[in-house]
């Protein structure tokens, strides 16, 4: 998946959704510390848009972008040949079933399928080739205002990858550029504030205290601004 060059399709259509993403959010770029530079990293925020993604790949450098992957929902964007291509070609998005648990496969589960039907196993070969995700680990969408607790895949991505750099990144305004249920966009000022990096899961620290410790950490963004 990993992608060293864009085509001319790929650099043609990147262009022009950055401009777009900028012209209807005029979205704002903040950066409480550098951003990590040559390790892989997982960009976790919070989830209340379809437009979210897209909104921190286009924060990104064009370097960048070219190495990162969103994790989204497949319902929605495989539903159309248009939106097929939009993840796939130019996002290189991870696209996972709505309502299918980020887990590790069971014995059973690994005998029945293939590696690559589990999102977990997909999400860890992107990891694997030095790319990084972008994830949103409430796993749905929620009002704009609260963050809904995690679900366990950031959890496992992280203890499995201890070198990769966990970057919470909060998104303010996303829910009224695009509402859950409206297929209108209303141009509106968004900001994306990327934090400082989160420490990995530690070898000691339960999957619940992990997962309180790094909402907090995006919590806590909010709550700065």
């Amino acid at each position: 998946m990993t992608r060293k060059t864009f085509s001319p399709d790929q650099k043609i259509v990147s262009a022009l959704l950055v401009s777009v993403c900028r012209f209807l959010t005029g979205i704002r770029a903040k950066q409480n510390a550098p951003l990590p530079e040559g390790k892989p990293c997982i960009y976790y925020a919070n989830h209340s848009s379809h437009l979210d993604g897209l909104v921190i790949w286009s924060c990104l450098t064009g370097a960048a972008r070219k190495r990162v992957h969103p994790v989204a929902a497949q319902d929605y964007w495989d539903k159309t040949g248009f939106r097929r291509y939009i993840a796939k070609r130019i996002f290189g998005a991870v696209l996972i079933a709505r309502g299918k648990k980020i887990e590790p496969a069971t014995e059973d589960e690994q005998q029945e399928t293939t590696p690559a039907e589990n999102p977990l196993d997909v999400m860890q070969s992107v990891l694997d080739t030095g790319d990084s995700l972008i994830l949103f680990p409430e796993g749905t969408r929620g009002d704009g205002e609260k963050i809904q607790d995690f679900k366990a895949g950031l959890w496992h991505l992280s203890r499995n990858n201890p070198d990769a750099v966990l970057v919470p990144v909060y998104l303010e305004n996303l829910n009224r550029v695009l509402p859950k249920g409206s297929r209108l966009v209303v141009p509106i000022i968004c900001t994306a504030t990327f934090g400082a990096p989160v420490e990995p899961a530690g070898e000691e620290e339960s999957k619940a205290d992990f997962l309180v410790r790094t909402r907090q950490a995006l919590e806590a963004i909010h709550n700065e601004r």
